[in-house]
Parts: structure tokens; sequence; C-alpha cells
């Protein structure tokens, strides 16, 4: 049990690493902040030390998961069709002045079990199109940006179904505070020292330049990825426009880049729950041919898998590719949290959909017609699933035919 002053005490060290590390405050800039409502609390601590660093306004907007399901259930069907324009633009708004944004994802993994699928596609339809330019400030990093976490009882209550609520937000917390390093002395003092170690995987995967990858695993995924020409891998942190350090995902244990979008073959299977749209699918697998999903099955949610990838042509596409050891902290854990900020973080995964343009050579300054031409996926949606297995294996080939053993057993081989 974390004591009542020590808890108080994390928490306050929690918000200030998010503040300072994640996000990386400036003194003149805005900050808008996505939150459940449960997180009250802890949104005032962020704001706190927000203000401290110099932020001119923290704006939070606030999301209710009973509120969201009481409007799935008694909304008509136009409601989801169309996305609020002010909401839109209030966003591109704040990203124009600069803003950075935090997204605290804590949602139910089963919010929306249920609730009539055909809803749930409309408004992820609708909300990506609305959004499509906001989009383009974070994808690109134009603006900084940070997802995080915090517990909420009901997703507490999924992950740690055998306890009482109470123990559960706090066993949740436990487990958030070890992910992100809250236990540490210096948890900004640890979390340097950690983003420099990711960064010499992201320097040797650069040089080395890969043209293709191979994964295999006994769970009979099967998978050729090729790798676009001027392809970067980045992991632990990136610049903003203004030439400012962020971190956009807390926790991170991933280097990543993009594969090209026409050069993925073979077949893949998940190895942990998605949560998508406040459902779940589970036990999954893709095949691809010249990187399009031309077959898929799921033993749940396959209806939730299928409006996914019929959102556009671009989501039957892989956008990332991410290297993650399977006994990585969180991995090691041994909790499957339901929430692809950690799952991911335990895990090598992809992401259907949209590319970061950001991991190509000039990528953020090309148009849409010379992102394609370089093989640069587009779509409205990035949705990212895990693929990591005990005994993964990643083998990397160079222009020059050289192969490089990546993974073995799931690890780093290198």
């Amino acid at each position: 049990m974390i004591v009542l002053d020590k808890f108080k005490e994390l928490m306050d060290k929690y918000a200030n690493l998010i503040a300072k590390v994640g996000i990386n405050v400036q003194k003149g800039q805005p900050l808008v902040i996505n939150a459940p409502v449960e997180g009250a609390e802890f949104v005032r601590l962020l704001a706190k030390h927000a203000y401290r660093l110099g932020a001119t306004e923290v704006h939070v907007n606030w999301n209710d998961g009973e509120l969201t399901r009481m409007k799935y259930e008694n909304a008509p069907m136009e409601v989801f069709e169309n996305f609020p324009k002010w909401y839109a633009d209030g966003l591109e708004d704040y990203a124009e002045k600069g803003a950075g944004f935090i997204s605290i994802s804590a949602q139910d993994p089963y919010l929306l079990k249920g609730i009539d699928p055909k809803k749930i596609a409309a408004n992820n339809k609708s909300s990506s199109m609305a959004l499509k330019n906001y989009y383009k400030y974070t994808m690109n990093d134009l603006n900084a940006w940070c997802v995080m976490s915090i517990p909420t009882k009901a997703w507490a209550k999924r992950v740690f179904p055998d306890v009482p609520e109470d123990d559960a937000v706090e066993k949740l917390w436990d487990a958030i505070f070890k992910a992100t390093r809250m236990y540490e002395d210096d948890p900004v003092a640890a979390w340097e020292e950690h983003l420099r170690n990711i960064e010499k995987r992201v320097n040797f995967l650069n040089e080395k330049s890969f043209k293709k990858l191979y994964y295999k695993s006994s769970n009979g995924t099967d998978l050729t990825v090729e790798l676009p020409e001027g392809h970067i891998w980045a992991g632990g942190g990136g610049k903003n426009a203004k030439d400012v350090f962020f971190v956009a995902n807390m926790p991170t244990e991933e280097v990543f880049t993009m594969p090209h979008k026409y050069g993925v073959n073979g077949v893949v299977h998940s190895t942990k729950p998605l949560n998508y749209g406040g459902n779940l699918i589970n036990n999954f697998n893709l095949t691809f041919k010249d990187g399009k999903v031309v077959d898929f099955k799921a033993e749940e949610g396959y209806d939730v898998l299928k409006d996914l990838l019929d959102l556009d042509e671009g989501a039957k596409r892989l956008g990332e590719v991410a290297l993650v050891p399977y006994d990585s902290p969180i991995s090691q854990a041994n909790i499957i949290f339901y929430n692809t900020l950690f799952d991911e973080n335990a895990s090598c995964h992809f992401a259907l959909g949209k590319a970061y343009p950001t991991n190509l050579k000039g990528g953020p300054e090309m148009n849409e017609e010379e992102l394609d031409k370089a093989g640069v996926n587009d779509s409205l949606t990035h949705v990212d699933f895990m693929v990591g297995e005990k005994d993964l294996s990643i083998v990397g080939e160079t222009k020059d035919g050289e192969r490089v053993q990546i993974f073995e057993n799931g690890n780093w081989a290198l």
C-alpha cells in the first residue's frame, strides 16, 4: 500500500515530470490538457507546475466515461456523423499559438461494449476528418505533445478485477509510478539517462539504414517489412518547430520508424488485446500483400476490426514499425493494461494507418503527392497493435545484402 503522504508527494513529482520533461512547458506557451473528470486533482497539479514553468494559460477539455456512453446509447446517428466544428477550430487555434498538448489516456477498455458499432465507426471517421488539420501539428512535431496516464476506477477494475475498487486504483497507480520511474531518487535524472540509452539504439539503426526487416515467431508471424529510402528511426523524444525537446509518450521504451506503404508481405499475429474506440479486439491476425491487408481474423472484436480497416484505404496499410524488448520494465510487470500507451511499450508493435512524416528525411516539408511517391502511408487514423513475443526474431537486411540479427528471443540482439 502507498502511504498517503508518500502518494501525494509522488503524484506531485509525476505532474512535475510531465510538465518539465514530457511536454517541456516553455515561458509564454499555452497548454491544452485532455483529461477525465476523475483526474481533477492530478490536473490541478499539472496546471500548477505548468504555470510555474511559465505557461500563459492551461485549458482543460474534460471527458466523462458515463456521459460518453449515455450519448452513444441515446443520441441519433447524425450526431456521430457530424463532429463539432467549434471543437476542431479551437484545437487548431491553440496549435497555431504554439500550444503544448497533453492527453491523459485512462479510458475503460469496455466503455462502449455493446454499443452500435456503426455509431462508433461514424464518430471515428467524422472526428478524424474534422481534426485532420490539427493532427498535422502533432504528427509533424510542429507542437510539443505528450500522452500519459492516471488511473480511473473503471480502468483499474479491468486491470485488477479480483480486488476491491480502491485497491485496484492504488495498484494501478503503483504500476504507473514504476513504469514512469517515479520511485527513483531523481525521476527527471532517471529519465534523462533512459532517453540517452534509447538514443544509442536509434543511432545504430540509422547508421545501418536497413532496407528490409524479417519478422518470425512460433505463433505464426512471418512478415517481411520493406523500409523506404531515407527512413529515420526515432525514439525517446523529439523536437518541435521551435527546437524544444519533448517526450511524446510517458512511459516510452520504443524506437520506431515507418514501413514502405507498398512493401509489407506476409502474416502477423497480435499478442496483446487492442483497446480501440471503447472496445477490445483480441487474438487477431492480419495478412498483407504489397502493403495492404487482404485477409484478417479475430476471436474477439471482429466487426470493430473490420470497421477500423474500412475507415479509408490507408487504414489497411501500416504506418509505423516499433521495436520494444520483450523484457522491457513494463513487460516484466506481467500486467495487461488494456491501454495502448502501456501495452505498446511492453511489446514490439505496428500501427495501422497514417505514418509520421518526421520518420522520413524531408518528410515534414513534402506535400501529399511527394509523400505517397516516397512510400509514406496516409490515413485518417493511426492505431498501434502489439506483436511482440518471447521468441520473436527480427533480422535486418541492408542495401548490400548484409543480414543483421536485431531481435532474438524477443529482445535486442545488438
